[in-house]
């Protein structure tokens, strides 16, 4: 059997073989000429290394590792900082021995994927890619004066909404409010900073939905892995966009591309019950405007500072990505199809003793609709923060979301809190 025929497995248990068949043949040798002998701990070190270099993630491989890091921040080989989960940032080691090298490898890391491969050169100075393990990378080279890497690592785990209650992060009727949106099939968006925790509560809204209730998630990179939770969700269709390489075919797109709206026409084929949008950052608008008219209750996430500047950069992005789209029509669109935007405030603070933290907080949840007078929406805050940074608390309910109660929304407990 040679290399090619084995899986993926199969070749790193034969590299891992090889490595170790390089390294005795260089101690035998050593031996033979008189040079020192390498330690055991030397010996483990090197097979290490060459392994994590052929196979993994090289010198990011023990920063990926470790469960601490949340965030590993890349300015240049040697400029290397460590965002840890609680909220603590530490300068880590260089991950190569050069801005050059660094480069070359992960060019290599962009080209070696048997499924989704991507080009990393000046010709395409950018690089979105999904690392084993569910990390997300993302690199810039050529267009800054150093590469600029940043990996966000996602701890795949089980989320809820009761577990981020207890976590802080909402209130407990601000959480049967979401559940019960969810369960009615209303199409929400969640919005926040990067790294307030959009995928997280996105997870645990994905939780409200019936486990026997098959759903696709569409995606650029794979971030939400619903597919791993069979506890919480059964039937799950997962698509990664693919972009294209090489020449161009009749239609103007390159070999091999799967988009999007490729991926959203082919999941109406996969009979499904909700199509699930991952982050929306600019060409996602259109296939999440798609699936939310459908009306099956579909979800994403997006970047923004708060729930109305939400609809604002949403807009500009459907005015980008649409042909002849001004802002009055994507305005209406959206008002629409979107029924909830719920938006996530992260803060750094520091503690009494100096340490530096990080509060993750459900600030406002707000209900749209469509407006009679510019700018082609309304708003209401559903639920709003008293102060600035404060949990969301009861504000206006409009009438048609008083028929949440049927699916679990704690209406007395809203009102109540409304009064309070």
């Amino acid at each position: 059997m040679t290399a090619q025929t084995l899986d993926r497995t199969g070749q790193q248990e034969l590299g891992r073989s090889i490595v170790l068949d390089l390294i005795e043949s260089t101690m035998a040798e050593d031996a033979d000429v008189g040079r020192p002998t390498w330690t055991l701990a030397g010996q483990r070190a090197m097979a290490t290394a060459v392994y994590d270099s052929l196979f993994r993630l090289g010198r990011l491989q023990p920063l990926i590792d470790d469960d601490r890091a949340e965030n590993i921040v890349i300015t240049g080989f040697d400029r290397v900082m460590l965002e840890h989960t609680d909220g603590t940032k530490h300068a880590g080691p260089p991950v190569a021995d050069s801005d050059e090298e660094l480069i070359d490898f992960l060019s290599f890391l962009a080209s070696r994927s048997e499924v989704t491969a991507r080009g990393f050169s000046e010709a395409q100075p950018a690089l979105h890619l999904r690392l084993d393990g569910g990390a997300r990378l993302a690199a810039l080279a050529w267009v800054t004066p150093r590469p600029s890497v940043v990996i966000r690592r996602h701890r795949l785990k089980e989320e809820t909404l009761p577990g981020l209650v207890a976590k802080g992060l909402l209130s407990p009727v601000a959480a049967s409010f979401l559940g019960a949106a969810v369960k009615a099939r209303k199409s929400i968006v969640v919005s926040g900073a990067q790294g307030a925790g959009k995928t997280t509560l996105m997870r645990a809204l994905c939780a409200e939905i019936d486990p026997d209730e098959p759903i696709v998630t569409i995606e650029t990179e794979y971030e939400l892995h619903l597919d791993q939770l069979p506890d919480q969700h059964y039937y799950v269709h997962p698509i990664e966009a693919r972009p294209g390489s090489g020449e161009r075919g009749a239609d103007g797109r390159q070999i091999g591309e799967y988009t999007l709206h490729d991926a959203l026409y082919d999941s109406f084929r996969l009979n499904v019950s909700r199509q699930i949008i991952g982050e929306v950052r600019g060409k996602e608008i259109w296939p999440m405007i798609k699936a939310m008219e459908s009306g099956t209750g579909s979800l994403c996430t997006t970047h923004a500072t708060s729930a109305v500047a939400t609809i604002d950069k949403l807009i500009t992005c459907a005015m980008e990505e649409g042909k002849d789209v001004d802002a009055q029509v994507a305005a209406r669109k959206l008002a629409s199809t979107i029924d909830l935007i719920v938006h996530i405030d992260l803060r750094d603070l520091t503690g009494p003793d100096g340490t530096p933290t990080r509060q993750r907080r459900v600030v406002e949840i707000i209900a749209v609709s469509r407006g009679e007078m510019d700018p082609g929406y309304a708003v209401t805050y559903v639920f709003r923060a008293a102060k600035r940074g404060g949990i969301a608390i009861p504000g206006t309910l409009p009438d048609e979301y008083r028929e949440l109660e049927d699916f679990g929304f704690d209406l007395t407990g809203y009102l109540h809190g409304r009064s309070a």
